[in-house]
């Protein structure tokens, strides 16, 4: 059998070797599939020079130039969507469907950068405000900041480092991207395509390595920006030690889908179910809780359980494959352990899940205390709890039990009804509310981002491009 191939590091244009490498193991059948390189502080420096030096030519170009480097990235992408999407399924194991989707939803990304890069511009700002200022007008634009930090996780390990890259080469800021050290591959492929379309030595680095050696660029001061998508426990620390740079959190949640007593149940059902349960639960919008009007609940858990015993479970290469593998035993060890933890104090299960090897089958469970890991914090893994309501809105109502969590990312509710639509606008205590479908749902242009333990800040390629940059002002005097 073949040596598994010693990747390399994306730095200033140029693939670099590393003195240490980390195996990266195909999850579900526990593969070494790659050899991950490893980078050091040195590599890290050379990393952070490169991005600074070309900080201002980058920024100067043309914005049909950044525009035409985005769409040669996503023309390369869409060359090789399937060995992208092979490279997915089995480096973070996401079911190959899945796998395929995220490809697709890149190129729209990369491709929808490329547009905002040619639209995204300033105003006209008149300042003829009073007798004193009667011959000045003013002109606001926007500059990018400089370098940019980006850390991504490994559940969407194309679609999230792109979220973070085009944005960044939309408005011409130069990109250090860590990617997961579960899934570095597929950002490392990525360096590929980007160095291919032509873009400048130094403006994107790829370059894997433990979050401690990072650090020492987070607490740099020559990065202008931090853009985090993971854990709240590690989010919020950065965000402690990142001194004055401007930062972006994305943290996941525990979030909640409401059903109504007038909503459409099977459907309900079939989205609540691959909402909960695909890629084995592990998306920061998976629903773990759902609410259900005490009017429908027996009928509409009927109907749950059985779409949810519908879901083909195992091998992610396999066609038709919903739930995958845990991303490492650890993961599954760890759900199962706050199940076990549940059911101790009181709650019961409707669907049992088992496992083999590190693949988890869904679980359904009721009656879970508040203060239980599997209400309290995010399970990341196929496990949904299922529990009644009987108003809208007031103290145990559905709002209120929505609301009942320290994250806030997105919410779904399935009802007709607009008048508790938007009250639940009104009320929900999250970044977005979806109605009549899971808060797993997301279209990759809008604000997305979270309130409370979920976040601050808003991806989305156009949020992003200003986040990444600043307002400025030009004053003229007409003469």
């Amino acid at each position: 059998m073949a040596k598994p191939k010693k990747e390399k590091c994306y730095i200033n244009g140029e693939l670099i070797p590393t003195k240490e490498y980390s195996p990266v193991i195909n999850p579900y059948n526990g593969e070494v599939i790659a050899q991950s390189p490893v980078a050091d502080i040195e590599l890290l420096e050379r990393a952070m020079s490169g991005a600074s030096d070309v900080f201002k030519s980058f920024a100067l170009l043309a914005r049909y130039e950044r525009a035409e480097m985005l769409h040669k990235i996503a023309n390369g992408i869409e060359k090789e969507k399937e060995e992208f999407s092979r490279l997915i399924c089995r480096e973070g194991g996401k079911p190959i469907t899945l796998a395929r989707g995220e490809v697709n939803r890149v190129v729209i990304t990369c491709r929808y950068a490329a547009e905002e890069a040619i639209r995204f511009g300033g105003d006209w700002l008149p300042l003829d405000i009073h007798p004193g200022t009667k011959d000045f007008t003013g002109l606001l634009g926007r500059v990018p900041l400089g370098p940019v930090l980006a850390i991504s996780p490994f559940n969407f390990p194309l679609n999230l480092v792109m979220h973070k890259l085009a944005p960044a080469i939309a408005v011409g800021c130069p990109i250090i991207i860590k990617p997961s050290s579960e899934t570095p591959l597929t950002a490392l492929k990525l360096a590929s395509v980007c160095h291919r379309a032509g873009v400048p030595a130094g403006s994107v680095n790829v370059v894997p390595c433990p979050g401690q050696i990072f650090e020492r660029l987070v607490v740099d001061d020559r990065p202008r920006m931090l853009s985090f998508t993971g854990s709240d426990t590690v989010g919020w620390r950065l965000k402690e030690i990142a001194g004055r740079k401007r930062v972006t959190l994305e943290l996941g949640g525990n979030a909640a889908a409401v059903v109504h007593e007038d909503a459409d149940l099977k459907f309900a059902a079939e989205r609540i179910a691959f909402g909960g349960f695909a890629h084995a639960g592990q998306i920061c919008i998976s629903v773990q809780r759902v609410i259900i009007h005490e009017s429908v609940y027996d009928e509409f858990v009927r109907l749950l359980i059985r779409e949810t015993k519908k879901l083909k479970c195992g091998d992610p290469g396999d066609e038709g494959v919903i739930v995958g593998p845990m991303i490492t035993s650890k993961e599954a060890d760890r759900v199962e352990e706050w199940e076990r933890e549940a059911q101790k104090s009181g709650a019961k299960y409707l669907v049992k899940g088992c496992r083999e090897g590190s693949v988890l089958t869904p679980s359904i469970l009721s009656d879970v205390p508040r203060n239980a890991k599997l209400n309290e914090r995010e399970a990341f893994g196929p496990v949904v709890i299922v529990e009644r309501y009987r108003n809208w809105v007031g103290k145990g109502g559905a709002i209120d039990r929505v609301n009942d969590s320290k994250y806030g990312l997105q919410a779904g509710i399935f009802t007709s009804d607009i008048n508790l639509i938007m009250k639940a606008y009104q009320e929900l205590e999250v970044g977005a509310v979806i109605v009549n479908d899971v808060p797993t749902t997301r279209v990759d242009n809008y604000p997305y981002g979270g309130t409370k333990g979920s976040g601050q800040g808003r991806e989305g390629v156009r949020c992003a491009m200003n986040e990444m940059t600043e307002e400025r002002v030009l004053v003229l005097r007409i003469q």
